[in-house]
């Protein structure tokens, strides 16, 4: 398991129409937009010296609490509605984004006993189905299909683990994107849903006991009903549920009370005798570990690490011979081994490598070790002493995941993936190193008529950034064409090759897709993301900024046809960079974006991002965070390009008043500039869970956007061609 890892005066402006512009498309049609009223509010707060303004601060109230923000979502999301429904190319980009979506897709499976574990989607199910088979080729059989639980589709099946002998499903039931989960269990021989239930489980694994009588999961305390989407997360503690019990009687396994903003979350061992407990207190991959012997009665706990100082992740054991990945002394990870009974020095198995290692795992005999190379994944195979084996063939540019497994069997599954191909599903055995097709999707164009090339560029200070360019082959590349540009840069997490339907949809209607590597992420290891948070964030906007420049001065495109979208810390990066920059893109998509970064650790899980953003209420970091806060440094009678925002209003990671204050914002800025409108989905969070036909409205609308301000000229045959699908 890896770790899971905001006096009145109303406003109301009429915009002239929208004449074809240097950022527009000759063919944009005129239109007439009245934003709707925004009370702007008497809101200063000085901080280190520095009067800070907050205007729209009654935006950040829940919308379920507060008509007066209900009635503002309801009147924006009009506005917005009217003028989405006027652009030409949204229902091809509908249609198109449709048959991309429809494709059959697996997870990768999970064994457990006899039983092997997945999800499958038939195309356009709203939410993918759980379904098992007793043994390998055994016939499929559905367990869970959340498709029934909502009429609207947006009730999910999240996190699910089956017990070690197969016999019991633990799963999660998301409601309308929160991150709060109820935890159901069923009989995998019957499917019959037992009537265990738990809840207020959040950032939270589900790790069954060796005797398969319950499991060990996270919960925080139970909010008020006003709160429950609002209040900061704190007391984050795991609990043991016993079979056929109530929550009522489950069992505390491990709090710290004096520390309430620590997160605790468990692992069993693969031989089932110690709890491992990993506690950190931000989004750091920075572990203190403490170990449960849970063969013992009342053990005392063990803390085997003392210091949140590194990554630790928990490969498997030989008694007390663990074996770890971790980041101590190797910032781009390692492989070593400690002696529990008798912490001294760590053995080294694997050594830190050029390429950073994402991630590892032992199946049978071997460490399967996963790396990236320049962004790009490709596998090694190793015994337990560290002696190389050898590679698993990768069929190319892409991303590799899966590989979960324990010294007790040979065999695993992974899972294969490109921009041009949501890949297929693999068994593998590591006794004799050969891969085998589980599953292979069909889908509704041909991979081999796009290309996936990267490229390298220079930021502002020399650093050399990579960047992966996917476009139609019979694209004219010989001119500048409409380009999206896309980037997180954050959270040490990289940003790599994947099959996504809507980019998909954006290449084939004649765009370029360019998604690159910035600083911030986790693609050459932690330097990597060091160089691209608290007060370096600055490099993030600069290499964003670069990408951008590389792609007009490489004749790829002009400042008139560059989208650019971000979602989440990429829609802090979206509103950053378009408010630093505005002459450089024709039209932006920040989606659930963190806006208002001196307010971020106020609300659920934001106070978790100090990490990567640092403390507002620390002047040194204050003041970088105010110097780019995208809420704080919109300018008035600036010529911003056309933005279309997005967020939800389930939303409880990043809360949707961070998207809300910075359109309102914006709306004043320049009220009779480019249209700057906010999209607000109902019964929706930051994206987990959320409905396929949603999705495929969403994006359509935001893909639309965006070619009508980068004037793309979408072909007319926008269905599939005869016999395109591969």
């Amino acid at each position: 398991m890896r770790r899971v890892l905001l006096c009145l005066t109303a406003l109301s402006v009429a915009v002239s129409p929208f004449a074809v512009a240097a950022q527009q498309s000759s063919s944009a049609s005129a239109a007439r937009i009245t934003y709707p009223p925004t009370a702007r509010e008497n809101v200063v707060e000085t901080q280190f010296g520095v009067a800070v303004a907050d205007p729209y601060r009654w935006l950040e109230n829940d919308v379920r609490q507060d008509p007066r923000v209900r009635d503002w979502v309801t009147a924006q999301n009009a506005v917005t509605n009217r003028f989405l429904a006027q652009l030409p190319h949204r229902d091809a980009f509908r249609a198109r984004m449709r048959e991309l979506y429809d494709y059959e897709r697996f997870s990768v499976p999970q064994k457990a006993g006899s039983r092997y574990f997945y999800t499958r989607n038939d195309g356009l199910q709203n939410q993918s189905v759980l379904y098992v088979r007793d043994g390998l080729n055994g016939q499929q059989r559905l367990l869970i299909d959340p498709n029934t639980w909502s009429q609207d589709g947006a009730t999910a099946l999240a996190e699910w683990e089956p017990s070690k002998d197969g016999h019991y499903v633990a799963y999660g039931v998301q409601e309308g994107g929160t991150d709060w989960r109820v935890i159901r269990v069923l009989d995998a021989a019957t499917g019959r849903v037992l009537d265990d239930e738990v809840r207020w489980a959040k950032f939270t694994g589900i790790e069954w006991a060796k005797d398969n009588s319950g499991f060990f999961y996270s919960r925080f305390p139970e909010p008020t009903a006003a709160q429950q989407f609002q209040s900061t997360n704190e007391n984050h503690a795991i609990y043991f549920h016993r079979i056929g019990t109530p929550q009522a009687e489950d069992r505390l396994v491990f709090a710290q009370p004096d520390r309430p903003r620590l997160s605790n979350n468990g692992e069993v061992t693969d031989d089932g005798r110690w709890l491992i407990v990993y506690s950190n207190e931000g989004t750091d991959a920075r572990y203190e570990i403490t170990l449960i012997d849970l063969t013992q009665p009342n053990a005392q706990l063990r803390r085997i690490v003392a210091a949140a100082e590194n990554d630790w992740t928990y490969l498997g054991n030989q008694g007390t011979r663990f074996y770890w990945q971790t980041n101590k002394d190797a910032p781009r990870q390692r492989i070593v081994a400690m002696d529990v009974a008798n912490l001294g020095a760590l053995t080294e198995i694997v050594a830190e490598d050029a390429a950073t290692l994402q991630g590892a795992s032992i199946v049978g005999d071997r460490l399967i070790l996963r790396y990236l190379a320049d962004a790009k994944s490709e596998v090694r195979t190793f015994d337990l002493t560290g002696r190389r084996l050898g590679t698993i063939a990768l069929p190319g540019i892409g991303q590799v995941s899966g590989f979960s497994g324990d010294m007790s069997d040979s065999e695993t599954f992974y899972s294969f993936a490109s921009f041009n191909s949501p890949g297929a599903i693999y068994r593998y055995d590591s006794r004799t190193g050969q891969s085998s097709v589980f599953a292979q999707p069909e889908i509704a164009f041909d991979p081999a008529r796009y290309e996936v090339r990267q490229v390298f560029f220079n930021s502002k200070d020399g650093t050399r950034v990579p960047m992966f360019l996917v476009h139609r082959r019979d694209l004219d590349t010989s001119r500048p064409q409409p380009t999206l540009l896309y980037g997180y840069g954050g959270f040490n997490a990289p940003e790599l090759p994947r099959y996504q339907p809507k980019w998909m949809t954006w290449v084939d209607m004649g765009g370029v897709l360019a998604v690159a590597n910035i600083r911030g992420g986790g693609e050459y290891g932690q330097a990597w993301h060091d160089a691209g948070r608290l007060a370096n964030k600055q490099n993030v906007f600069d290499d964003f900024i670069s990408a951008g420049e590389h792609l007009i001065r490489e004749g790829v495109t002009t400042n008139r046809q560059l989208a650019v979208e971000g979602r989440s810390n990429g829609g802090l990066l979206v509103g950053a960079v378009v408010n630093q920059r505005p002459d450089l893109f024709a039209a932006a998509l920040p989606t659930v974006g963190v806006m208002d970064m001196l307010r971020f650790d106020r609300f659920t899980a934001g106070r978790y991002w100090v990490d990567d953003y640092g403390y507002p209420n620390r002047e040194a970091d204050f003041r970088t965070l105010y110097a780019y806060s995208p809420y704080h440094n919109i300018r008035p009678n600036v010529s911003y390009p056309p933005i279309l925002v997005t967020t939800a209003d389930t939303d409880d990671r990043v809360v949707p008043g961070h998207s809300f204050k910075y359109v309102a914002a914006l709306q004043h800025a320049n009220p009779n500039g480019n249209p700057h409108l906010i999209r607000i989905e109902t019964r929706a969070g930051h994206g987990s869970g959320k409905p396929t036909d949603k999705q495929i409205e969403e994006y359509s609308d935001m893909y639309a956007f965006i070619a009508h301000f980068t004037g793309m000229a979408v072909p007319a045959a926008t269905t599939r061609r005869a016999g395109e699908r591969g």
